[in-house]
């Protein structure tokens, strides 16, 4: 399965790092928003991650030219009918996923794979809106894509061994280090991540320590660069929460179940850094 041509669905903070990783690796990449206002927002990002990267002496100013030239962004999801893998990140909503597959199915050639980008829904309903199920698998990336070097690899049961490897291949060809993992909701690293960080507000919530020494308890005691609650508000209490009830719906278990006390600061409106307060406060 030759891929040379790559489309981007979604120009936000993950659909961005991915069309921006994927025009440095040298895949001509097309970036689908659904207004226009999206579309310059999304590219401006590229734009300015580019810039920061030659800044920082980590990518040569040619490099950054060529990156630029490969990137071209639409508004048209027929604008994609040519590409040989898709890659989805937009919304978290299963519904809009499965119409945006079903329309893209109609639009792309049947050699072409799709990708979703999602960390917590299963790759299996949404592949089920479309004619090619064994064309269909996750890619997973972590934010912010252009450091993070992970990338979770997910294969459906209906995932076709060579699409399997097709996908795997892609990755590393982004210079990134894909894992192996089966579609179950959070995959490997949202699996393990997302109760320990629950755990750590629940932990909270019941007076075991202050959240200045939860955190040192982690950082120091385990080595961890960031304790539970930073890396709460770092990724945001509202992506989190909606994270842990989708893998409470899917494995009826209560150690992914939302506690209180994170669920009251969502509504509160305190999401983390993005709002300016979550467990802690930000400034600027």
């Amino acid at each position: 399965m030759s891929i040379r041509r790559v489309g981007v669905l979604g120009a936000g903070l993950m659909g961005s790092g991915i069309a921006e990783v994927c025009a440095k690796a040298g895949y001509e990449t097309r970036v689908r928003e659904v207004s226009d206002e999206l579309v310059k927002k999304g590219m401006g990002r590229i734009e300015s991650s580019l810039g920061k990267a030659v800044e920082k002496g980590k990518l040569a100013a040619a490099d950054r030219d060529a990156a630029g030239k490969r990137l071209s962004s639409t508004t048209k999801l027929e604008d994609l009918a040519d590409c040989d893998l898709v890659i989805e990140a937009i919304v978290e909503n299963l519904d809009v996923k499965k119409e945006t597959y079903a329309a893209l199915d109609r639009i792309c050639g049947p050699a072409a794979i799709f990708c979703s980008n999602t960390s917590s829904l299963t790759i299996t309903e949404m592949s089920s809106a479309t004619e090619r199920a064994d064309r269909f698998a996750g890619l997973h990336f972590f934010n912010p894509v252009p450091v993070m070097k992970l990338v979770e690899v997910v294969r459906t049961i209906s995932t076709s061994d060579a699409t399997a490897e097709a996908v795997f291949a892609f990755a590393k060809s982004l210079g990134k280090e894909p894992i192996r993992t089966h579609d179950n909701s959070g995959f490997i690293v949202n699996r393990l991540l997302v109760p320990y960080l629950l755990d750590a507000v629940r932990a909270l919530e019941d007076g075991v320590g202050s959240r200045e020494d939860i955190d040192k308890g982690m950082e120091l005691g385990c080595g961890h660069p960031m304790g539970p609650l930073k890396l709460l508000d770092f990724v945001g209490l509202d992506t989190t929460y909606a994270i842990a009830e989708i893998m409470f719906d899917e494995y009826r278990e209560k150690r992914f179940a939302p506690p209180p006390l994170l669920k009251r600061m969502v509504l509160a409106g305190r999401y983390g850094r993005k709002s300016g307060r979550g467990f802690y406060e930000y400034g600027g």
